[in-house]
């Protein structure tokens, strides 16, 4: 049997497949695949990190700075930032780079990290930044480092409350692979709806290590034909009303979040329930994979899942959550998505029917 060779250095090199790398160093291998995807669409673009520094993602400055030697040549920047809330203004700043047709490229893709603390502190400019858009060819991926037991911090901390306040989507990743994955779908859905995108990052998920597939083709990114785009865009644009930002952000922004995710199976039934589903189970980020573990610790798989009546859905767009995957919302479904079939749901279980009828 022939061994393959195998070096630490294939984490950061395009031309190899299977990686072994941690979460941190997949942020690092994602900005130079965004950069080889754009290219490959005859787009000139550069990227753009900047942030500060915090439990999990603490080391996430370090590995940029290590790979700065790969990353010039592709004009991808990084800047650590003086304070979280300059460096997301800085990165709202590159969303405007090519917006009266005088910048050097075609758009800048930016990626802004910060611990939980961090994200409180910078609501003013996400909110900000958050309505006013996107670049078409730009994007911006936010990185949440939540660290829910404040094993390094003051407080507990769950950012994805700040993000639904300011009304950026969500994407939460189960592992390593999902880094990497979501975070090319969240630049795709940054551009394609003009919001900021939030990635959630646990320790349990950003400072492990995995090996993974790091091919370019292994994701095709679709764009939904369910949503019908309004007249303009949903991107960035000089001289925009502050009304109409909130009407675009309201109407249209989410909903085009959601039929981005939905075109990209970003949720996902993993077991049916078989013919006649009498449990259902929704899961998201690290608890899926604890909750799988639980599963094949119990002998549960895919057929004792069916033959129990158990559906298994994996959420991972926590917010908005698509209306035709987890809720009755028709008429505003019906409305923004026209001709696409709901989920068929599962009658309520006797209990559960009896306690939903309770005064």
């Amino acid at each position: 049997m022939t061994l393959k060779t195998v070096s630490l250095d294939d984490k950061y090199d395009l031309g190899k497949s299977l990686v072994f790398l941690s979460g941190i160093q997949a942020l690092v291998r994602l900005m130079l695949m965004q950069k080889a995807r754009d290219e490959a669409q005859g787009l000139n673009t550069a990227g753009y990190v900047s942030g500060y520094r915090g439990s999990p993602l603490g080391g996430l400055d370090q590995q940029f700075e290590r790979a700065k030697k790969l990353l010039d040549p592709h004009h991808i920047v990084f800047v650590p930032g003086l304070n979280e809330d300059l460096a997301a203004t800085a990165l709202w700043g590159t969303q405007q780079a090519e917006m009266r047709g005088e910048g050097a490229y075609d758009g800048v893709f930016g990626m802004w990290y910060g611990k939980g603390p961090g994200v409180d502190r910078c609501g003013d400019v996400f909110r900000h930044a958050n309505a006013a858009g996107t670049s078409k060819h730009g994007g911006v991926l936010l990185l949440m480092g939540d660290d829910h037991g404040a094993e390094s911090s003051t407080v507990p901390h769950q950012s994805e409350f700040a993000l639904v306040d300011a009304m950026m989507p969500v994407l939460s990743p189960a592992g390593v692979q999902e880094i990497l994955d979501y975070g090319q779908l969240g630049i795709a859905m940054s551009r394609y709806s003009g919001c900021w995108v939030g990635l959630k990052c646990m320790h349990d998920t950003v400072e492990s290590t995995a090996i993974i597939d790091g091919s370019l083709d292994r994701l095709t990114i679709a764009y939904p034909q369910d949503f019908k785009m309004p007249e303009g865009g949903l991107n960035i644009r000089p001289r925009d009303d502050r009304f109409e930002q909130e009407r675009r952000l309201h109407l249209h922004k989410r909903f085009a979040a959601v039929a981005f995710a939905r075109a990209n199976h970003v949720d996902r039934i993993v077991f049916s329930g078989g013919p006649a589903p009498k449990i259902g189970i929704i899961s998201t980020g690290k608890s899926y994979l604890d909750l799988r573990q639980a599963l094949d610790e119990l002998g549960i798989d895919e057929v004792e899942a069916n033959r129990l009546g158990l559906r298994l859905l994996k959420i991972g767009l926590v917010w908005p959550l698509d209306p035709k995957i987890v809720g009755p919302a028709k008429a505003v479904a019906a409305k923004h998505f026209p001709g696409v079939p709901m989920l068929p749901l599962a009658p309520l279980p006797p209990v559960v029917a009896a306690v939903k009828r309770r005064p």
